[in-house]
């Protein structure tokens, strides 16, 4: 069985200076971590709303927390619609919110949706459980997009230094077969990329397959959404916590918090992002990355 190990869990649940009735919302749920240490350290005192798009993440965080004693409600949403979620649950406002932007363990190494490249999937990415037929997948993207358009996703999400040379790999393969499958793609990013490039700390592969899942599930425009939205409802001292694992969210989140704090709608609890401890990146290799920042909304 996988266990998902939460990124900067302390740093996050104190860093939100949670209280006896507050209501939480977890808006990416996922392997319910952060979630059940919340759960742990305050049992049913706090609500806990758990949020997320992809139905098997949500049914596996249930039965997680199921025995931890804890008011738990889960729905079914991206969180970018997260508005519309607390008016279905009669919720005007929230105390304090937590976002994760990284993959858990379970939709990286059980869903077999492609976002692993070290196993032999088909080039889904989408996190949603059950896509629909108009919903773009990685699939679509490497067999039917322009050369152009494919080498913009690369440089501009992946920050793929090499990405125009494995777009012109991409098409060229495709034009002899359909790439269907993780292992197609990472051969391709092989056959396009120096041997050096290979044998660095990162694998090789990583950044083209974090552009494809950016650009299929719309990550960038998804989170400065969420932002927006969830800021209107948030409770005057509440609070908003959020990890992030590439540099592109990162900007985001920093740029939107700092224009909160200097409209003095906002405070920021860490001047600087808050990053993982040596102790806890020997223990987790997914926490490599992460930075976690804190906003407290003033009114």
């Amino acid at each position: 069985m996988t266990i998902h190990k939460p990124v900067l869990l302390k740093e996050t649940t104190d860093g939100l200076n949670l209280k006896a009735g507050d209501i939480i919302i977890d808006a990416t749920l996922g392997g319910g971590g952060h979630s059940g240490e919340i759960c742990r350290l305050w049992g049913n005192k706090v609500k806990i709303i758990g949020v997320d798009a992809d139905q098997g993440a949500l049914e596996k965080a249930k039965i997680k927390l199921e025995g931890l004693n804890c008011d738990l409600t889960t729905k079914l949403s991206n969180f970018r619609d997260l508005g519309k979620v607390l008016e279905e649950l009669k919720i005007s406002r929230a105390d304090k919110i937590i976002a994760d932007l990284g993959l858990s363990a379970f939709q990286l190494e059980e869903f077999g949706r492609g976002f692993s490249f070290q196993k032999d999937e088909p080039l889904l990415m989408t996190f949603k459980s059950n896509p629909d037929k108009e919903d773009v997948t990685a699939a679509d993207i490497v067999n039917d997009w322009q050369v152009e358009n494919i080498t913009q996703i690369l440089w501009g999400y992946g920050e793929e230094r090499y990405g125009r040379k494995i777009a012109n790999a991409i098409v060229e393969a495709r034009n002899k077969k359909r790439i269907e499958t993780t292992t197609d793609l990472v051969e391709i990013i092989r056959t396009a990329t120096p041997k050096l490039y290979q044998h660095q700390k990162t694998h090789f592969a990583t950044r083209t397959f974090q552009a494809l899942r950016i650009a299929v599930n719309d990550e960038l425009r998804t989170l400065s959404e969420f932002l927006v939205n969830t800021f209107e409802y948030l409770k005057p001292e509440g609070r908003i916590a959020v990890i992030t694992f590439h540099s592109l969210e990162d900007r985001i989140v920093k740029r939107f918090f700092k224009e909160k704090e200097k409209d003095q709608l906002g405070k920021l609890i860490n001047k600087k992002p808050i990053i993982p401890q040596a102790e806890e990146l020997k223990e987790n290799k997914r926490a490599r990355g992460a930075k976690l920042r804190i906003i407290e909304k003033i009114k």
